[in-house]
C-alpha cells in the first residue's frame, strides 16, 4: 500500500500585485538577480502575512517597497501559475489613488512605462495575462 511518500505537496506563496497606474504609465520594477524570477521586470507587491488580508499586504508592500501609501484599490485579476519549482496565486490589484513619490526604496532598479510600451520588457511568464488585459482596457479602446 502507497503511503504517499516522496509526493510532496507544493505549497501555493499568494502574493498581492499592485499595478499602479498614473495617467497612461504604468510603476514597474526589475526583480533582484537573486530572486526567483530574478532580472525580470514586475508589478510591485509580495506576499500576503498569515495575519492579513490581500488589501493590507498590499499596501504594506508597497509602503515598504516603494514609499507610497495606498489610498484605493480596486480587484484587476486573479492568477494562478506554476512555474515547475514554485506555485503562485496573484491577487492584482489596480491602484490608481495613492500618496506619495512611488521609487524603490530596496534600490532595484524601477521605472513609470507607458502602458503600450510594457511588452518591449521580459516579465514572469505568468505576469504577461496582466499586460495583454492592461493593453486591452487602457490601449485598444481608444
Amino acid at each position: 500500500m502507497e503511503s504517499g511518500i516522496g509526493e510532496t505537496q507544493m505549497k501555493v506563496v499568494e502574493v498581492a500585485v499592485g499595478v499602479i497606474k498614473q495617467g497612461n504609465k504604468i510603476y514597474i520594477s526589475k526583480r533582484a538577480d537573486n530572486l526567483h524570477q530574478g532580472g525580470k521586470w514586475e508589478f510591485p507587491g509580495g506576499k500576503r502575512e498569515a495575519n492579513e488580508t490581500i488589501e493590507q499586504a498590499l499596501s504594506r508592500e508597497l509602503s515598504e517597497e516603494i514609499g507610497i501609501q495606498v489610498t484605493k484599490q480596486s480587484q484587476f485579476m486573479l492568477i494562478e501559475h506554476d512555474y515547475g519549482d514554485k506555485k503562485v496565486r496573484l491577487d492584482v490589484r489596480l491602484v490608481e489613488e495613492f500618496e506619495g513619490q512611488a521609487s524603490h526604496q530596496e534600490g532595484q532598479q524601477s521605472q513609470w512605462m507607458e502602458i503600450a510600451n510594457l511588452s518591449q520588457f521580459t516579465f514572469p511568464e505568468a505576469n504577461q495575462v496582466i499586460i495583454d488585459k492592461l493593453v486591452s482596457l487602457f490601449i485598444e479602446t481608444k
